[in-house]
């Protein structure tokens, strides 16, 4: 019996990640669904785990943690194998700086709870929600291509090797087509995903396997 809860839900980008990270170690956990549509996220259970009232939270072995990219990087640190980061200081500053271009800009302003606030001040017009998402994905994710760009990336966003910004990246391009954003034009994106899409632990994380 596994040792390990997440608690998440499906199409959450940051639940997402972490699921592709568990998997890539080849850890075994069960999850626990919390359901951000009915708001369970703020519900006295979940802010006990999670003070913030989001997910994911990870439980290791009695061990809770929350946010996405520290639950992944101690993941890393405890089993080492394979290896989510680059070996030199330098290196990991560029991962780093691919993870945090989607997860710390393009998450936040597109995250669930600051989307409904807009639709709500706009006085309940949905497509607002659309529009928003489209453009600010979009523009997110042109910037990271133009990262990409620099000569360091190759199969994966950091030479051969799948990594953290890899794990980043997915669940963004998932949420880029859920919402119909153009990214025929992104062909370094593309060609990653691509790859990605061909293992299991990429696969086994996806939203659609879970909803």
């Amino acid at each position: 019996m596994s040792n390990i809860t997440l608690y998440d839900y499906w199409r959450s980008s940051a639940s997402y990640r972490v699921r592709i990270a568990l998997n890539l170690k080849g850890l075994d956990f069960k999850t626990v669904t919390v359901d951000l549509l009915k708001g369970e996220q703020k519900a006295a259970e979940n802010l006990q785990r999670n003070p913030q009232g989001l997910v994911p939270s990870l439980d290791l072995e009695g061990d809770m943690m929350t946010q996405s990219l520290a639950i992944i990087e101690y993941l890393d640190e405890l089993h080492p194998s394979p290896a989510l980061m680059p070996v030199t200081a330098r290196e990991r500053a560029r991962v780093r700086t691919l993870s945090h271009a989607i997860a710390m800009d393009i998450h936040p302003v597109c995250n669930l709870g600051v989307v409904q606030r807009i639709v709500e001040l706009a006085g309940g017009d949905e497509q607002i929600k659309v529009n928003w998402m489209r453009e600010f994905i979009s523009k997110g994710l042109s910037a990271f291509e133009q990262l990409l760009g620099d000569g360091q990336s190759g199969r994966f966003c950091h030479g051969d090797q799948v990594g953290l910004a890899d794990v980043c990246l997915v669940p963004q391009v998932y949420n880029a087509d859920r919402w119909g954003v153009d990214r025929s034009h992104l062909s370094r994106i593309n060609a990653i995903v691509a790859e990605a899409d061909k293992l299991d632990a990429f696969r086994m994380a996806e939203p659609r396997q879970l909803g």
